[in-house]
């Protein structure tokens, strides 16, 4: 499986893995394909990645194609995003204008809704895993479902995960179970207002840490 891809440079890389851009052989498209070693690595949050991922099909969610095994790697095969991270072209501008917020607010809660219809909670929804396709209209596109959960096949969310400025407050509490559906939508909310102000809602600049605020 893994002849069919001729591997082109790395894209990225984080606890898990690495990503690197590959273009298929055959086709000539252009993929982009997470390598995790095989071991202690492969664990419940990949197994849910997988299964949560593949059954997904929405115009502003990266596509899942496929999943292998190398000697050494498990390889989840993904849509190549050819433009950005949100994040990256938030940085470009500072800020955005109501339309420019508005028009990428409204693919972001498009592909969330959809998440949400099929039963799963994203959970860790920011900037960063918002990809721009590299269109001259972008169309956004949702990644990275490590931290996701499906209400059909897992229990309910009550761990703290995903990026702490976006993250609710009844997560960050760690007091049993929270609806991660309502989750998102905070970290949806913290996602609007980053995109206009130009800075997170609850961050204090001289402690990061000091998540005070959220808590109220």
């Amino acid at each position: 499986m893994e002849k069919r891809y001729e591997v082109i440079h790395v894209l990225g890389s984080g606890y898990y893995g690495v990503t690197k851009l590959a273009k298929n052989i055959k086709t000539g498209e252009h993929v982009a394909i997470k390598y995790i070693e095989r071991g202690n690595k492969i664990d419940k949050n990949v197994e849910r990645e997988i299964i949560n991922h593949r059954s997904l099909s929405h115009p502003h969610i990266i596509k899942f194609k496929e999943v292998f095994v190398t000697p050494t790697h498990l390889a989840i095969v993904l849509e190549y995003a050819t433009g950005r991270a949100l994040f990256a072209s938030l940085c470009s501008a500072s800020r955005f204008s109501e339309d420019e917020a508005r028009y990428f607010f409204q693919q972001l809660i498009s592909g969330v809704y959809y998440l949400h219809f099929m039963q799963i909670c994203h959970r860790d929804l920011k900037l960063e895993n918002s990809l721009l396709d590299g269109s001259p209209a972008p169309r956004l596109k949702i990644c990275d479902f490590g931290s996701s959960k499906s209400s059909l096949l897992h229990s309910a969310p009550k761990s703290m995960v995903g990026t702490l400025v976006y993250v609710a407050p009844e997560v960050l509490s760690r007091q049993g179970e929270y609806d991660g559906k309502i989750a998102d939508v905070w970290s949806c909310g913290v996602t609007l207002y980053t995109m206009l102000v130009g800075s997170y809602p609850f961050e204090d600049p001289q402690n990061p840490q000091n998540f005070a605020k959220i808590m109220k």
